[in-house]
């Protein structure tokens, strides 16, 4: 293997700038030509492909979002479309691809390993719903979120309101079970969770008994509709109740250590992987260390947040 390539496909996530500066230099390290693949699979697909140079990933650790750009593509989900991507990799000798992303770009990066080309994926979403690792920007988000609910706090306690704070997930809490143990927050609302309106109503009633200035509530989104759960509380309780949705504040920023060196400790076991002739698979942070996992095993896997927490935020709560 002398040529190798990496992308970054669907929502970005802090971190994906580590990755690809430890994708880069560890490739030209170990005398690999490495490319930069722009938007993605549809990018791919385009030819927007260019060289990548040690001076390419200069100062870029401490930047969210990814220097390669994404998008979503429709085409790259048609056979016809991965052929067309396999082509403009094949006509400049590249052999091995990473793909950072989340559980689509992980299957699309299965689907196109079938073609032949060495294919090596890396988890980065701030869902961090990949099974068998911690993702590249979940921790960056759920320190976002937490910021977020220790500004919101501050004005709850002033003015005697209940807040329902919104955060990301796309239909996994764990993003809102992190930040709500870490917030303090009186309810947390998952997926994973059937919602007890009841138990939120007295707790929040309870807590006015006793004397307490204010409510936090995190929902996952999608879990609740938000303004209805507004409405519900302030029919039951009469207390003022309002709705901050943090929405995509949480995908970006500057990445937190520990996704700057999750990112860097993972681009480079990529590149190891590809040197050594593994293809399909995905690199996962594993009891202290980073492991090879097919693909096939990834993408038919399903991560349930660790519900433990869910019972310790309950305890806490009271």
């Amino acid at each position: 293997m002398q040529r190798i390539a990496v992308l970054t496909s669907g929502g970005d996530a802090p971190g994906m700038n580590a990755a690809i500066r430890a994708v880069v230099r560890s490739a030209i390290y170990n005398q690999l030509e490495v490319f930069g693949v722009m938007q993605g699979f549809e990018g791919l697909i385009q030819g927007q492909i260019k060289p990548m140079y040690l001076g390419s990933v200069a100062d870029i650790i401490h930047r969210g979002g990814t220097i390669l750009q994404t998008s979503r593509s429709a085409r790259f989900m048609t056979e016809e479309g991965r052929r067309q991507a396999l082509e403009q990799l094949e006509k400049r000798g590249i052999t091995g691809l990473i793909v950072l992303g989340g559980n689509g770009s992980l299957r699309g990066a299965y689907e196109f390993s079938k073609l032949g080309i060495k294919v090596v994926g890396i988890p980065a979403t701030i869902d961090n719903d990949i099974v068998y690792t911690r993702s590249i920007g979940f921790d960056t988000a759920v320190n976002t979120a937490l910021t977020a609910i220790n500004h919101i706090r501050d004005t709850a306690t002033s003015h005697g309101r209940v807040f329902i704070i919104e955060v990301m997930g796309h239909n996994c809490g764990e993003i809102a079970l992190a930040a709500g143990v870490a917030g303090g927050a009186e309810s947390i609302l998952i997926p994973e969770i059937e919602v007890d309106l009841e138990q939120i109503i007295t707790k929040i009633n309870q807590g006015t008994a006793r004397g307490k200035l204010h409510s936090i509530i995190i929902v996952a989104e999608g879990v609740y509709p938000v303004m209805e759960l507004k409405e519900k509380i302030e029919e039951a309780t009469g207390q003022d109740t309002r709705v901050t949705i943090l929405g995509h504040i949480q995908r970006g920023g500057t990445p937190t250590a520990v996704d700057r060196i999750l990112g860097s400790c993972m681009g480079k076991a990529a590149v190891d992987a590809l040197i050594s002739g593994k293809g399909n698979v995905m690199i996962a942070s594993r009891e202290g260390g980073m492991h090879s996992i097919p693909l096939q095993e990834v993408i038919r896997g399903k991560k349930t947040p660790e519900l433990g927490m869910f019972d310790l935020a309950r305890v806490l709560s009271i």
